[in-house]
């Protein structure tokens, strides 16, 4: 069995990661907010988990990885587009909700084992802010409920900072029904349109933080007790993972920290809700933040409409560390399609095999996801000098075909479902190869090749990568292709 190391933001070192239970290993990964289309930078946590969620099920087992993402369809932006728009809240989300599966399944991600929308989940918060109430970590006042920061000794320890520092340099909301500056809602009261349910408080709707709270806390400990291990039962409403991008470190973990471990009576964050907290960092847009303002800003939608494939865009993602700040470029996206072209060339007749050992100890070795698409390419590569006739002792190019494919799968590339946008936008290059293939026969007679060479720039030229061999004249589009140059050869 692999052993897979992952970076804890909790303790801030690379750990082995240990679940509690081996045959019920539990991840919970934070989900949009549906009230728009998800942006590029919103994709990224989805690939990055979807990652470790394929890495998990091949070690442990596929029946054995729970993993839990949220939808939250109760908020101020929702709640704002629905009075915008005049259309029924359940309308938006259910449409925002059609659009994010969508476009996630066009990036090649698996679908969570489950995906909880927080409307689902009321009766489970309000239970949980009662109970912290009754436990004095909360209190009501003039309809809303606070939650009391101070009464948490360990709150920070995620972030690392100090409750002082953070009140000094961040713009907290003050309000005249605050005990202290960094207390935050729990509840708080509806009026008019705005959604709401009946509370011990009065009539209101729950705050962001205590969602994601409830609902791991029901589907990963609740819902699952009765089949966990002794070693896991002795360690109440603790699972093994959260995730979710860097931007949500601080205040959404933060505040889940303390509410988690002060409803279920934990002082010790590490000890009282999640095990390991992996964060992603933020992405850019040819160096620069993605912003409205200055015309880089892409929905994942845009992309694909543009005719960028969503494998391309994974492919993009994967060549960066998950804990790395990733740069969308323009070019990567063009490496990207002509590396994919190519490798989509080794699927005719697969078997059935594993995953490269390689490959996978690259992935467990935190998710290195560019360490391990550098081993797809060498192994590509061997594949490849085999198929140009190199003489390389000991090598079964078929079964080393089969594993490549199975490692490029746990990567979530390669897969049939994803291949369709070579079909549609590869060219038919058999005219071009007949061309070349007469035009070096007789250059091999007359030891001219200047007509050779000239067809061979011109294809180059084109974005078309030329091989030729004893085998014969090969042609395939790469990186740049462009079928408007193809005219002029």
């Amino acid at each position: 069995m692999a052993r897979i190391r992952l970076r804890n933001t909790m303790t801030r070192k690379v750990e082995d990661f240990v679940p509690l239970d081996p045959a019920h290993v539990r991840m919970y990964v934070c989900g949009p907010t549906v009230y728009d289309r998800a942006h590029l930078g919103n994709a990224r946590p989805v690939v990055v988990f979807d990652v470790l969620f394929r890495l998990l099920r091949h070690v442990y087992g596929e029946a054995a990885v729970t993993y839990v993402r949220n939808f939250t369809d109760v908020d101020d932006k929702i709640n704002a587009k629905a009075a915008q728009t005049g259309r029924p809240i359940r309308d938006i989300t259910d449409e925002t909700i059609g659009w994010y599966h969508a476009d996630m399944d066009a990036l090649g991600a698996l679908r969570p084992t489950a995906e909880p929308r927080a409307t689902e989940w009321i009766p489970a918060m309000i239970a949980m802010i009662q109970g912290l109430i009754d436990g004095r970590h909360a209190y009501a006042a003039q309809g809303h409920v606070l939650f009391r920061v101070r009464s948490f000794a360990a709150y920070g320890a995620l972030s690392g900072r100090s409750v002082d520092d953070m009140i000094a340099g961040a713009r907290v909301e003050v309000a005249p029904f605050k005990e202290d500056p960094m207390d935050f809602v729990l509840w708080k009261p509806s009026s008019g349109d705005l959604p709401g349910w009946p509370s011990p408080w009065g009539y209101g709707r729950p705050g962001w933080h205590i969602e994601c709270s409830a609902m791991s806390d029901g589907l990963l400990w609740e819902a699952m007790k009765d089949r966990l291990s002794a070693q896991a039962l002795a360690a109440p409403h603790v699972f093994d993972i959260h995730g979710g991008g860097i931007d949500l470190q601080f205040p959404h973990h933060e505040n889940e920290v303390a509410q988690s471990c002060c409803a279920h009576g934990a002082s010790d964050p590490a000890k009282g809700f999640a095990r390991y907290w992996l964060h992603n960092e933020m992405l850019l847009v040819e160096g620069k933040k993605m912003s409205k303002s200055l015309g880089n800003f892409f929905t994942v939608r845009e992309l694909l409409d543009q005719g960028i494939p969503g494998e391309v865009i994974r492919y993009v993602f994967l060549m960066t560390h998950y804990s790395k700040p990733m740069d969308w470029t323009a070019d990567k996206a063009r490496e990207a399609e002509g590396v994919l072209r190519k490798w989509r060339g080794l699927l005719g007749g697969v078997r059935p095999s594993v995953p490269a050992d390689r490959v996978v100890a690259a992935l467990a070795d935190d998710m290195n996801t560019s360490a391990a698409l550098a081993e797809l390419h060498a192994m590509f590569n061997l594949i490849n000098a085999d198929f140009h006739g190199a003489d390389i002792p000991g090598f079964d190019a078929g079964a080393a075909a089969d594993e490549f494919i199975a490692s490029a799968h746990l990567l979530g590339l390669l897969g049939d479902d994803m291949g369709a946008w070579v079909d549609v936008n590869t060219p038919d290059l058999s005219g071009y190869i007949e061309r070349l293939a007469a035009l070096r026969a007789e250059a091999m007679a007359t030891k001219d090749f200047s007509a050779v060479d000239a067809m061979k720039a011109a294809l180059v030229a084109a974005g078309v990568e030329v091989r030729m061999s004893k085998a014969g004249v090969e042609l395939v589009p790469g990186a740049g292709f462009d079928a408007e140059k193809l005219k002029d050869i």
